[in-house]
């Protein structure tokens, strides 16, 4: 399935959600419900124990990445079962781009901490908090937020100050290096076709590693997200 602003879309993902059976789309390349075995892995760290989003929301996913040399690595990723299918189709197409990724893992192996995921270049979705000084829980807590090469494409706030900390030598985004996301880039271009919003293009903040399900459609699916 693709394009995530389609209304019907939604409606028919949210509904058969928690009856469809997946299998594998290509070798490396597969989706199933969290179990047991999963949730053990994340309860208390991306899946804290406030959170108010159902288990059955999400999915995980693995993937397969290439690095900049070439070398295929496994993925592994926690989303929102309304974007699952988009992000599997959107990484599957990297790696047969040969679209370089250095690290495809899940939060949790960082103890759920933004900040040691994003210093160690990892991509990932789901991370359950709500937004400060709010009870709106956010993108990534919703896992309709996907972050990739986040060292290398970093959160830039009002006054420069960039996250992860150590991200400063990536801030000027006309210099080339590996990882770079911007218009031009693969990422870019199939997060964007599938619907997403890339934060490189807000306006008061910028955050170049970051891919998001729009905020009407946030709405759509979560109406009592406030």
């Amino acid at each position: 399935m693709k394009h995530i602003i389609s209304l019907t879309l939604a409606v028919m993902i949210l509904v058969f959600a928690s009856s469809v059976s997946y299998a594998d789309v290509k070798d490396g390349f597969y989706m199933k419900k969290i179990d047991d075995e999963i949730f053990s892995r994340i309860k208390g760290k991306s899946f804290k124990d406030n959170c108010t989003l159902p288990r059955e929301d999400l999915r995980y996913l693995h993937v397969l990445h290439k690095d900049l040399e070439g070398n295929t690595h496994e993925g592994e990723l926690i989303c929102n079962v309304y974007i699952a299918y988009d992000v599997l189709d959107i990484l599957m197409k990297l790696y047969e781009a040969n679209y370089p990724i250095e690290k495809i893992r899940l939060v949790d192996e960082y103890n759920a901490d933004d900040e040691t995921s994003m210093r160690d270049n990892n991509s990932s979705s789901f991370n359950f908090r709500f937004i400060s000084h709010t009870t709106k829980i956010s993108k990534h807590g919703l896992g309709l937020a996907v972050d990739i090469n986040t060292l290398y494409n970093p959160y830039v706030n009002r006054k420069g100050e960039t996250e992860p900390a150590t991200a400063g030598a990536y801030l000027d985004r006309t210099k080339d290096f590996p990882y770079k996301i911007d218009h031009n880039d693969l990422c870019f271009k199939l997060f964007t076709e599938h619907g997403f919003e890339w934060g490189g293009d807000w306006k008061s903040v910028k955050d170049y590693q970051h891919f998001e399900v729009p905020d009407r459609m946030t709405a759509i699916l979560y109406p009592d997200n406030k």
